[in-house]
Protein backbone atom coordinates (compact mmCIF):
# COMPACT_ATOMS: atom_id res chain seq x y z
CA UNK A 1 0.00 0.00 0.00
CA UNK A 2 2.94 2.41 0.99
CA UNK A 3 4.33 1.71 -2.55
CA UNK A 4 1.02 2.35 -3.98
CA UNK A 5 0.65 5.54 -2.34
CA UNK A 6 4.52 6.53 -3.64
CA UNK A 7 4.17 5.89 -6.68
CA UNK A 8 1.03 8.12 -6.39
CA UNK A 9 2.21 10.85 -4.97
CA UNK A 10 5.53 11.01 -7.45
CA UNK A 11 3.20 10.66 -10.03
CA UNK A 12 1.11 13.66 -9.00
CA UNK A 13 4.27 15.52 -8.65
CA UNK A 14 5.72 14.91 -12.12
CA UNK A 15 2.26 16.03 -13.51
CA UNK A 16 1.79 19.70 -11.47
CA UNK A 17 5.94 20.27 -12.77
CA UNK A 18 4.78 19.05 -16.08
CA UNK A 19 2.33 21.42 -15.94
CA UNK A 20 3.48 24.12 -13.83
CA UNK A 21 6.94 24.49 -16.60
CA UNK A 22 4.11 24.27 -19.50
CA UNK A 23 1.27 26.64 -17.89
CA UNK A 24 3.27 30.09 -19.48
CA UNK A 25 2.93 27.83 -23.71
CA UNK A 26 -1.04 26.47 -22.49
CA UNK A 27 -1.76 30.47 -21.84
CA UNK A 28 -0.37 31.59 -25.28
CA UNK A 29 -2.13 27.92 -26.78
CA UNK A 30 -5.36 28.98 -25.60
CA UNK A 31 -4.88 32.70 -26.45
CA UNK A 32 -3.82 31.96 -30.06
CA UNK A 33 -7.26 29.75 -30.19
CA UNK A 34 -9.34 31.77 -28.88
CA UNK A 35 -8.68 35.35 -30.73
CA UNK A 36 -8.25 32.96 -34.16
CA UNK A 37 -11.93 31.54 -33.76
CA UNK A 38 -13.65 35.16 -32.37
CA UNK A 39 -11.72 36.85 -35.98
CA UNK A 40 -12.71 33.71 -38.14
CA UNK A 41 -16.62 33.06 -36.95
CA UNK A 42 -17.67 36.52 -36.07
CA UNK A 43 -15.48 39.11 -38.44
CA UNK A 44 -14.83 36.11 -41.25
CA UNK A 45 -18.37 34.87 -41.64
CA UNK A 46 -16.67 31.22 -41.08
CA UNK A 47 -17.91 28.09 -39.48
CA UNK A 48 -16.81 27.08 -35.90
CA UNK A 49 -16.38 23.81 -37.61
CA UNK A 50 -14.38 25.00 -40.65
CA UNK A 51 -12.22 27.47 -38.20
CA UNK A 52 -11.14 24.58 -36.24
CA UNK A 53 -10.63 22.29 -39.24
CA UNK A 54 -8.26 24.67 -40.85
CA UNK A 55 -7.13 27.41 -39.34
CA UNK A 56 -6.45 26.14 -35.65
CA UNK A 57 -5.67 22.72 -36.71
CA UNK A 58 -1.74 22.69 -36.27
CA UNK A 59 0.34 22.28 -33.72
CA UNK A 60 0.62 22.74 -30.97
CA UNK A 61 -2.95 25.03 -31.56
CA UNK A 62 -4.88 22.42 -32.05
CA UNK A 63 -4.76 21.54 -28.18
CA UNK A 64 -7.11 23.75 -27.07
CA UNK A 65 -11.03 23.33 -27.56
CA UNK A 66 -12.74 26.12 -28.42
CA UNK A 67 -16.76 27.24 -28.01
CA UNK A 68 -18.54 30.59 -29.27
CA UNK A 69 -21.47 32.44 -27.89
CA UNK A 70 -23.26 33.85 -30.63
CA UNK A 71 -25.24 36.38 -28.71
CA UNK A 72 -22.34 37.44 -26.53
CA UNK A 73 -20.06 37.71 -29.66
CA UNK A 74 -17.10 35.81 -28.13
CA UNK A 75 -14.88 32.78 -27.90
CA UNK A 76 -13.09 31.10 -25.30
CA UNK A 77 -10.30 28.45 -25.77
CA UNK A 78 -9.53 25.48 -23.09
CA UNK A 79 -5.85 24.31 -23.67
CA UNK A 80 -6.16 20.65 -22.54
CA UNK A 81 -8.96 21.37 -19.55
CA UNK A 82 -6.73 23.50 -17.73
CA UNK A 83 -5.96 27.05 -19.22
CA UNK A 84 -8.72 29.03 -20.63
CA UNK A 85 -9.18 32.35 -22.62
CA UNK A 86 -11.78 34.23 -23.98
CA UNK A 87 -11.70 36.61 -26.92
CA UNK A 88 -14.83 39.41 -27.44
CA UNK A 89 -15.45 40.76 -31.14
CA UNK A 90 -16.67 44.34 -31.59
CA UNK A 91 -18.30 45.61 -34.53
CA UNK A 92 -15.44 47.76 -36.41
CA UNK A 93 -12.49 46.79 -34.71
CA UNK A 94 -12.58 42.90 -34.82
CA UNK A 95 -11.56 40.12 -31.91
CA UNK A 96 -9.34 40.96 -28.95
CA UNK A 97 -8.44 38.89 -26.43
CA UNK A 98 -9.43 39.42 -22.81
CA UNK A 99 -5.94 39.77 -20.87
CA UNK A 100 -7.84 39.94 -17.41
CA UNK A 101 -10.89 39.96 -15.61
CA UNK A 102 -10.03 43.74 -14.77
CA UNK A 103 -9.52 44.57 -18.73
CA UNK A 104 -11.61 47.93 -19.96
CA UNK A 105 -11.79 47.19 -23.45
CA UNK A 106 -11.97 50.82 -25.83
CA UNK A 107 -14.57 50.49 -28.06
CA UNK A 108 -14.69 53.62 -30.31
CA UNK A 109 -15.17 52.77 -33.69
CA UNK A 110 -13.34 54.12 -37.12
CA UNK A 111 -15.87 56.16 -39.21
CA UNK A 112 -16.20 54.15 -42.56
CA UNK A 113 -17.64 55.12 -46.11
CA UNK A 114 -19.89 53.99 -48.67
CA UNK A 115 -18.40 51.43 -50.86
CA UNK A 116 -18.82 52.13 -54.70
CA UNK A 117 -21.00 49.80 -56.36
CA UNK A 118 -20.73 51.99 -59.67
CA UNK A 119 -17.27 52.17 -60.83
CA UNK A 120 -15.82 49.10 -61.70
CA UNK A 121 -12.87 47.03 -60.24
CA UNK A 122 -10.49 47.83 -59.29
CA UNK A 123 -11.03 51.66 -58.54
CA UNK A 124 -14.61 51.05 -57.42
CA UNK A 125 -16.04 47.39 -56.08
CA UNK A 126 -18.62 46.92 -59.39
CA UNK A 127 -17.50 43.74 -61.39
CA UNK A 128 -14.32 44.17 -63.54
CA UNK A 129 -14.39 44.91 -67.14
CA UNK A 130 -14.42 41.84 -69.41
CA UNK A 131 -10.87 42.44 -70.85
CA UNK A 132 -8.67 40.11 -72.75
CA UNK A 133 -5.16 40.75 -73.80
CA UNK A 134 -3.72 39.82 -77.00
CA UNK A 135 -0.52 39.72 -75.47
CA UNK A 136 -1.30 37.08 -72.41
CA UNK A 137 -1.10 33.47 -72.96
CA UNK A 138 -4.38 32.34 -70.74
CA UNK A 139 -3.80 28.05 -70.38
CA UNK A 140 -0.52 29.45 -69.24
CA UNK A 141 -1.66 31.53 -66.55
CA UNK A 142 -4.58 28.89 -65.96
CA UNK A 143 -2.13 26.48 -64.98
CA UNK A 144 0.40 28.06 -63.30
CA UNK A 145 -2.68 29.27 -60.56
CA UNK A 146 -4.18 25.70 -60.52
CA UNK A 147 -0.78 24.49 -59.28
CA UNK A 148 -0.71 26.34 -56.44
CA UNK A 149 -3.96 24.77 -55.15
CA UNK A 150 -3.65 21.51 -53.24
CA UNK A 151 -3.51 20.15 -50.00
CA UNK A 152 -0.13 20.73 -49.37
CA UNK A 153 -0.10 24.36 -50.47
CA UNK A 154 -3.21 25.02 -48.64
CA UNK A 155 -3.76 28.25 -50.96
CA UNK A 156 -6.97 30.32 -50.41
CA UNK A 157 -6.97 32.71 -53.16
CA UNK A 158 -4.85 33.32 -56.01
CA UNK A 159 -5.03 36.71 -57.86
CA UNK A 160 -3.39 38.15 -60.87
CA UNK A 161 -3.59 41.68 -61.92
CA UNK A 162 -2.05 42.87 -65.05
CA UNK A 163 -2.74 46.87 -66.01
CA UNK A 164 -5.58 46.97 -63.91
CA UNK A 165 -7.37 44.12 -64.87
CA UNK A 166 -7.77 40.90 -63.24
CA UNK A 167 -6.19 38.13 -65.96
CA UNK A 168 -6.96 35.00 -63.42
CA UNK A 169 -8.20 34.54 -60.01
CA UNK A 170 -9.02 31.60 -58.40
CA UNK A 171 -10.36 30.74 -54.82
CA UNK A 172 -10.64 27.25 -52.23
CA UNK A 173 -13.80 25.62 -51.76
CA UNK A 174 -15.59 27.21 -49.06
CA UNK A 175 -14.02 30.84 -50.34
CA UNK A 176 -14.70 33.69 -52.76
CA UNK A 177 -14.20 36.83 -53.95
CA UNK A 178 -15.84 38.43 -51.22
CA UNK A 179 -14.14 36.14 -48.34
CA UNK A 180 -11.90 38.15 -45.65
CA UNK A 181 -8.77 36.88 -45.11
CA UNK A 182 -6.06 37.96 -42.67
CA UNK A 183 -3.02 39.24 -43.92
CA UNK A 184 -0.60 38.74 -41.08
CA UNK A 185 2.60 40.80 -41.65
CA UNK A 186 0.95 42.24 -44.74
CA UNK A 187 -0.24 44.83 -42.06
CA UNK A 188 2.61 45.96 -41.62
CA UNK A 189 3.09 47.60 -45.03
CA UNK A 190 0.11 49.08 -43.93
CA UNK A 191 1.01 50.93 -41.12
CA UNK A 192 4.23 52.04 -43.42
CA UNK A 193 1.68 53.41 -45.67
CA UNK A 194 -0.15 55.59 -43.25
CA UNK A 195 3.81 57.20 -42.20
CA UNK A 196 3.48 57.89 -46.48
CA UNK A 197 0.76 59.37 -46.52
CA UNK A 198 1.20 61.49 -43.38
CA UNK A 199 4.93 62.20 -44.83
CA UNK A 200 3.78 63.71 -48.08
CA UNK A 201 0.81 65.81 -46.43
CA UNK A 202 4.07 67.56 -44.18
CA UNK A 203 2.71 66.54 -41.01
CA UNK A 204 4.96 64.25 -39.85
CA UNK A 205 9.42 63.93 -40.62
CA UNK A 206 10.49 59.91 -40.73
CA UNK A 207 14.06 61.29 -39.80
CA UNK A 208 12.82 63.03 -36.40
CA UNK A 209 13.94 61.04 -33.14
CA UNK A 210 11.23 58.63 -32.02
CA UNK A 211 8.88 60.89 -29.95
CA UNK A 212 8.97 59.13 -26.25
CA UNK A 213 9.70 60.85 -23.05
CA UNK A 214 11.11 57.44 -21.45
CA UNK A 215 13.94 57.51 -24.08
CA UNK A 216 15.23 60.79 -23.75
CA UNK A 217 18.00 60.26 -21.10
CA UNK A 218 19.88 57.21 -22.41
CA UNK A 219 20.66 56.34 -25.74
CA UNK A 220 17.89 55.07 -27.20
CA UNK A 221 16.64 59.00 -27.82
CA UNK A 222 19.03 58.99 -30.90
CA UNK A 223 16.34 56.21 -32.44
CA UNK A 224 14.60 57.68 -35.17
CA UNK A 225 11.15 56.89 -36.79
CA UNK A 226 13.26 56.15 -40.10
CA UNK A 227 15.12 53.30 -37.76
CA UNK A 228 12.30 52.12 -36.52
CA UNK A 229 10.51 51.51 -40.18
CA UNK A 230 13.55 49.71 -41.81
CA UNK A 231 13.38 47.90 -38.19
CA UNK A 232 17.27 48.29 -37.58
CA UNK A 233 16.61 50.78 -34.65
CA UNK A 234 19.33 48.49 -32.48
CA UNK A 235 16.23 47.78 -29.96
CA UNK A 236 16.31 44.24 -28.43
CA UNK A 237 13.55 41.80 -29.77
CA UNK A 238 12.88 38.01 -30.05
CA UNK A 239 10.60 37.07 -33.31
CA UNK A 240 9.79 33.42 -32.49
CA UNK A 241 6.43 31.85 -33.16
CA UNK A 242 7.47 28.93 -32.42
CA UNK A 243 8.48 29.58 -28.52
CA UNK A 244 7.31 32.03 -25.71
CA UNK A 245 9.20 35.12 -26.74
CA UNK A 246 8.46 38.66 -27.54
CA UNK A 247 5.55 38.64 -30.07
CA UNK A 248 3.98 35.57 -28.74
CA UNK A 249 4.10 37.13 -25.40
CA UNK A 250 2.79 40.42 -27.21
CA UNK A 251 0.13 39.64 -29.06
CA UNK A 252 -1.40 36.94 -26.28
CA UNK A 253 -1.40 38.64 -23.70
CA UNK A 254 -1.03 41.80 -23.76
CA UNK A 255 -3.47 45.01 -23.33
CA UNK A 256 -1.28 47.54 -24.88
CA UNK A 257 0.92 46.58 -28.00
CA UNK A 258 2.27 50.11 -28.65
CA UNK A 259 4.46 49.72 -25.33
CA UNK A 260 6.34 46.38 -25.53
CA UNK A 261 9.02 47.42 -27.64
CA UNK A 262 9.19 51.23 -26.33
CA UNK A 263 10.12 48.79 -23.11
CA UNK A 264 13.21 47.03 -24.54
CA UNK A 265 16.69 47.96 -24.00
CA UNK A 266 19.24 48.49 -27.20
CA UNK A 267 21.78 45.97 -27.75
CA UNK A 268 23.17 47.68 -30.62
CA UNK A 269 23.06 50.71 -32.68
CA UNK A 270 20.76 52.48 -34.88
CA UNK A 271 21.71 51.75 -38.13
CA UNK A 272 23.64 48.73 -37.85
CA UNK A 273 21.45 45.87 -37.20
CA UNK A 274 18.65 44.87 -39.17
CA UNK A 275 16.13 43.20 -36.40
CA UNK A 276 12.67 42.13 -37.95
CA UNK A 277 10.09 42.90 -34.80
CA UNK A 278 6.30 42.79 -34.97
CA UNK A 279 6.85 44.75 -31.56
CA UNK A 280 8.52 47.82 -33.32
CA UNK A 281 5.47 47.91 -35.65
CA UNK A 282 3.47 48.37 -33.03
CA UNK A 283 5.47 50.76 -31.46
CA UNK A 284 5.27 52.42 -34.85
CA UNK A 285 1.39 52.78 -34.47
CA UNK A 286 1.64 54.13 -30.53
CA UNK A 287 3.62 56.82 -32.74
CA UNK A 288 0.78 57.29 -35.04
CA UNK A 289 -1.91 58.05 -32.25
CA UNK A 290 0.91 60.59 -30.76
CA UNK A 291 -0.20 62.66 -34.19
CA UNK A 292 -3.51 62.94 -33.47
CA UNK A 293 -5.51 65.34 -31.04
CA UNK A 294 -8.16 62.33 -30.55
CA UNK A 295 -8.33 58.46 -30.43
CA UNK A 296 -11.13 59.00 -32.72
CA UNK A 297 -9.31 61.10 -35.30
CA UNK A 298 -6.10 58.16 -35.28
CA UNK A 299 -8.90 55.64 -35.68
CA UNK A 300 -10.80 57.16 -38.31
CA UNK A 301 -7.84 58.53 -40.61
CA UNK A 302 -6.49 55.09 -41.46
CA UNK A 303 -9.62 54.81 -43.49
CA UNK A 304 -10.20 58.11 -44.81
CA UNK A 305 -6.84 58.78 -45.79
CA UNK A 306 -6.11 55.36 -47.51
CA UNK A 307 -8.67 52.43 -46.69
CA UNK A 308 -11.43 53.48 -47.58
CA UNK A 309 -10.05 56.00 -49.97
CA UNK A 310 -8.70 53.29 -52.39
CA UNK A 311 -12.22 50.80 -51.98
CA UNK A 312 -10.84 48.58 -49.63
CA UNK A 313 -13.81 48.87 -47.51
CA UNK A 314 -14.05 45.16 -47.18
CA UNK A 315 -10.81 45.40 -44.61
CA UNK A 316 -10.64 45.85 -41.08
CA UNK A 317 -7.93 46.32 -38.97
CA UNK A 318 -8.43 45.00 -35.15
CA UNK A 319 -7.34 46.55 -32.36
CA UNK A 320 -5.68 45.72 -28.93
CA UNK A 321 -7.80 45.96 -25.69
CA UNK A 322 -6.60 49.78 -25.72
CA UNK A 323 -7.82 50.54 -29.13
CA UNK A 324 -4.94 50.90 -30.31
CA UNK A 325 -4.20 49.27 -34.19
CA UNK A 326 -2.18 45.99 -33.91
CA UNK A 327 -0.45 47.50 -37.19
CA UNK A 328 2.21 44.15 -37.34
CA UNK A 329 -0.52 41.16 -37.90
CA UNK A 330 -4.53 42.10 -37.45
CA UNK A 331 -5.72 43.38 -40.92
CA UNK A 332 -8.27 41.42 -42.84
CA UNK A 333 -9.93 41.76 -46.31
CA UNK A 334 -10.91 40.29 -49.54
CA UNK A 335 -8.03 39.30 -52.35
CA UNK A 336 -9.45 41.55 -54.25
CA UNK A 337 -9.06 44.55 -51.55
CA UNK A 338 -5.19 43.00 -50.45
CA UNK A 339 -4.44 43.96 -54.56
CA UNK A 340 -5.46 47.35 -54.58
CA UNK A 341 -2.91 48.35 -52.33
CA UNK A 342 0.01 46.83 -54.13
CA UNK A 343 -1.49 48.98 -57.30
CA UNK A 344 -1.61 51.74 -55.63
CA UNK A 345 2.09 51.30 -55.14
CA UNK A 346 2.63 49.91 -58.37
CA UNK A 347 1.15 53.21 -59.32
CA UNK A 348 3.74 55.36 -56.84
CA UNK A 349 0.76 56.67 -54.96
CA UNK A 350 -1.40 57.21 -57.33
CA UNK A 351 -4.77 56.08 -56.85
CA UNK A 352 -7.28 57.18 -60.15
CA UNK A 353 -5.95 60.80 -60.63
CA UNK A 354 -5.60 61.44 -56.89
CA UNK A 355 -2.24 61.27 -55.41
CA UNK A 356 -2.55 59.81 -51.37
CA UNK A 357 1.79 59.62 -51.80
CA UNK A 358 4.19 60.25 -54.38
CA UNK A 359 6.63 58.07 -56.33
CA UNK A 360 9.90 59.75 -53.31
CA UNK A 361 7.89 57.77 -50.96
CA UNK A 362 7.79 54.49 -52.95
CA UNK A 363 11.47 54.67 -53.73
CA UNK A 364 12.00 55.23 -50.03
CA UNK A 365 9.78 52.05 -48.78
CA UNK A 366 11.94 49.73 -51.06
CA UNK A 367 15.42 51.10 -50.66
CA UNK A 368 17.15 48.35 -48.80
CA UNK A 369 18.09 48.51 -44.92
CA UNK A 370 21.78 48.77 -45.14
CA UNK A 371 21.71 45.85 -42.95
CA UNK A 372 19.05 43.58 -44.41
CA UNK A 373 20.88 42.13 -47.30
CA UNK A 374 18.90 43.82 -49.77
CA UNK A 375 15.69 41.96 -48.12
CA UNK A 376 13.68 44.42 -46.48
CA UNK A 377 12.96 48.59 -47.11
CA UNK A 378 10.39 50.48 -44.84
CA UNK A 379 8.35 47.24 -43.35
CA UNK A 380 8.19 46.05 -46.84
CA UNK A 381 9.89 43.07 -48.46
CA UNK A 382 12.49 43.89 -51.64
CA UNK A 383 14.19 41.48 -54.03
CA UNK A 384 17.21 43.36 -54.49
CA UNK A 385 18.91 40.96 -52.98
CA UNK A 386 17.68 38.42 -55.60
CA UNK A 387 15.80 36.36 -52.63
CA UNK A 388 13.77 35.24 -55.75
CA UNK A 389 16.45 34.17 -58.54
CA UNK A 390 14.63 34.24 -61.81
CA UNK A 391 12.55 37.67 -60.91
CA UNK A 392 13.40 41.70 -61.52
CA UNK A 393 15.29 42.86 -58.52
CA UNK A 394 13.30 46.11 -58.10
CA UNK A 395 10.01 43.70 -57.60
CA UNK A 396 8.71 44.26 -54.26
CA UNK A 397 5.92 42.97 -51.97
CA UNK A 398 3.78 42.98 -48.93
CA UNK A 399 4.40 39.54 -46.85
CA UNK A 400 2.50 37.73 -43.74
CA UNK A 401 2.77 34.65 -42.08
CA UNK A 402 1.75 31.33 -43.38
CA UNK A 403 2.21 32.66 -47.06
CA UNK A 404 -0.03 35.49 -47.33
CA UNK A 405 1.55 37.91 -50.20
CA UNK A 406 0.87 40.42 -52.30
CA UNK A 407 3.82 40.93 -55.27
CA UNK A 408 4.23 44.30 -57.06
CA UNK A 409 5.93 43.50 -60.10
CA UNK A 410 6.73 47.52 -61.64
CA UNK A 411 8.33 45.71 -64.95
CA UNK A 412 5.55 44.00 -65.95
CA UNK A 413 2.45 46.10 -64.84
CA UNK A 414 1.72 43.28 -62.39
CA UNK A 415 0.20 43.02 -58.88
CA UNK A 416 0.43 39.21 -57.80
CA UNK A 417 -1.88 38.05 -54.53
CA UNK A 418 -1.72 34.51 -52.78
CA UNK A 419 -3.19 33.67 -49.29
CA UNK A 420 -3.51 30.52 -47.99
CA UNK A 421 -2.49 28.87 -44.59
CA UNK A 422 0.90 27.44 -45.73
CA UNK A 423 4.22 28.37 -47.35
CA UNK A 424 4.73 25.96 -49.24
CA UNK A 425 5.08 26.61 -52.80
CA UNK A 426 8.28 27.31 -54.58
CA UNK A 427 7.26 31.38 -55.41
CA UNK A 428 10.14 32.41 -57.46
CA UNK A 429 8.85 29.02 -60.06
CA UNK A 430 4.94 30.69 -59.66
CA UNK A 431 5.80 33.91 -60.36
CA UNK A 432 8.19 32.83 -63.28
CA UNK A 433 5.20 31.05 -64.87
CA UNK A 434 2.96 33.82 -64.81
CA UNK A 435 5.87 36.46 -66.48
CA UNK A 436 6.31 33.76 -68.94
CA UNK A 437 2.76 33.81 -69.64
CA UNK A 438 2.79 37.72 -70.97
CA UNK A 439 4.29 37.55 -74.68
Amino acid sequence: MKLIKRTFLLLATVITLIIFFNYPKLNIIAGYSAKSTASSVFLAKRSLSLTDKTDNNFSPINLANDIVSEIKKEATATAIGLLKRKASYRDGLGAVLIPNKKTKLVNNKPKRSTPDLKTPFPYGNKAPKDTVFNNINYTKIRSAVDDIFNDSTQTRAALVIYKDQIIAEKYDTGFDKNSLLLGWSMTKSITSTIFGILQCQGKINIQDNAPFDEWKNDERKNITIHNLLQMNSGLEWDEDYNSISDVTKMLFLEEDMTKVQLEKPLIGKPNERWNYSSGTTNLLSGILRKQFDSHQEYLDFWYTNLIDKIGMNSMVIETDAKGNYVGSSYAWATARDWAKLGLLYLHNGNWNGTNLFDKDWVNYATTPTPTSDGWYGAQIWLNAGSRYSDLPKNMFSFDGYQGQYVFIIPDYDLVIVRLGLTKNIDFNQYLKKIINSIQ
